[in-house]
């Protein structure tokens, strides 16, 4: 079996590889440059899956990372449909699905995460759908044409987008089931999990907190029923189930390289992980942060990307530690966007009104800014990481009081 060779080996079709690839070429990478997904498409953004896509308000080619010419126009080989099935990190050789195999100088590991599937009585019945990818999507948008009553599972993202997705895009009946007392509790607290659940009701979503799925019910092999652990028993037609995702370091792991204690590949502040040459980002990184001060893993597009151009820099041997504050943001249709940088830790400092859906809420630990979020107030988020980044103790008080000036605190 003949052995190419190459320079930069990219495994992952995500955002972090596109972007190390688009990193690497316009800062003068030479040699050959091999990115490798196993998904149908070329890279794109995700986050319109629960959003615009869904609603067919925008294309497939719209959340294209790269317009379809470039990888030709700037000598990128793009292998889709293609997964790396061993990767041997002593050897620097990996094989391919397509029993290709493939010697590199440095590699990307970029695998993302799997949704973690729920495996309960009726989990096989038609009608259940997760939520990932382009088909994915698609799929939920088929099947909900004909349906009337839709329920979540998981009152996080996924089940919230979605939900006010089908809502505001298809007037469909929606409830969410969820463990947690208030939507987006996990991430952000009661309070402005509250907030978050509150706009869901408004608009006539059932949300039933502090439950559990118990089970699936059906017909014909097509799910009718929800039913929870509490008892409550809800009528569907089809459910979207956002449970959430697990790292894939399957390749990873195999190869021996450390993994981390949030599941993610370990990775120095220059996103390297245990065997010199290889980088990781993405989703399945945990790495050191110097922001932070400690070990992170934050699983959101943006930060994928940012990932992304740092590898490409220290795979060019820059030596450049990874910097940039963690950013994510989502939206609930077009009733609110939520903008955040973190992640942090610690209680709510409110700026602005909560009621009128115009405030900034400073999360604050040991009398530090750790973490902040955003509705209607993007200014706010500059000067939230310049304090994250300076690690100074703030007065409370002053950072809630709209009369005070951000730019001096």
């Amino acid at each position: 079996m003949s052995v190419r060779e190459v320079d930069h080996f990219l495994v992952g079709g995500g955002l972090a590889a596109a972007m190390c690839a688009r990193t690497l070429r316009d800062e003068g990478a030479e040699g050959e440059i091999v990115l490798v997904g196993r998904e149908p498409d070329a890279p794109y953004q995700r986050p319109p899956l629960s959003k615009g896509y869904l609603r067919g308000e925008s294309a497939r080619a719209d959340a294209l990372v790269s317009a379809e010419g470039w990888w030709e126009d700037n000598d990128v080989e793009l292998l889709t449909r293609t997964s790396v099935m061993r990767l041997d990190p002593v050897e620097r050789l990996a094989t391919l699905s397509t029993r290709e195999q493939v010697r590199f100088g440095k590699a990307l590991l970029a695998t993302g995460a799997n949704v973690r599937r729920l495996r309960v009585e009726g989990s096989e019945l038609e009608g259940i759908h997760y939520l990932r990818a382009f088909g994915n999507s698609d799929a939920i948008r088929e099947d909900i044409a004909e349906a009337e009553q839709v329920v979540m599972i998981g009152g996080s993202y996924i089940g919230c987008e979605v939900a006010a997705s089908l809502v505001a895009g298809f007037d469909r009946r929606c409830a969410v089931v969820m463990q947690e007392e208030v939507t987006l509790q996990r991430s952000f607290g009661t309070e402005i999990g509250g907030f978050f659940g509150g706009l869901l009701t408004d608009h006539g979503i059932a949300v039933h907190g502090t439950d559990e799925l118990e089970r699936f019910e059906g017909s014909a092999g097509r799910v009718g029923r929800v039913v929870t652990k509490r008892g409550l028993e809800l009528e569907c037609d089809c459910v979207v189930v956002g449970a959430g995702v697990m790292p894939d370091v399957i390749l990873a792991r195999a190869a021996g390289l450390d993994v981390g204690e949030s599941g993610g590949v370990r990775c120095s502040s220059r996103l390297e992980t245990s065997v010199p040459g290889i980088y990781a980002a993405g989703d399945m990184c945990e790495y050191d942060s110097v922001v932070h001060g400690r070990p992170i893993r934050v699983e959101h597009s943006d930060v994928a990307a940012e990932h992304g151009k740092t590898a490409a820099l220290n795979m060019l041997g820059r030596d450049v530690p990874h910097e940039t504050i963690p950013y994510f943001f989502s939206d609930l249709a077009d009733w609110a966007s939520m903008e955040y940088v973190g992640p942090g830790s610690g209680e709510p400092v409110i700026r602005g009104s909560l009621e009128g859906g115009d405030f900034t809420a400073f999360y604050v630990d040991g009398g530090r800014v750790t973490a902040a979020l955003t509705v209607g107030r993007s200014d706010d988020l500059e000067h939230a990481r310049r304090v994250i980044r300076a690690g100074d103790h703030v007065d409370a008080a002053r950072l809630g009081d709209e009369g005070s000036d951000l730019a001096v605190l």
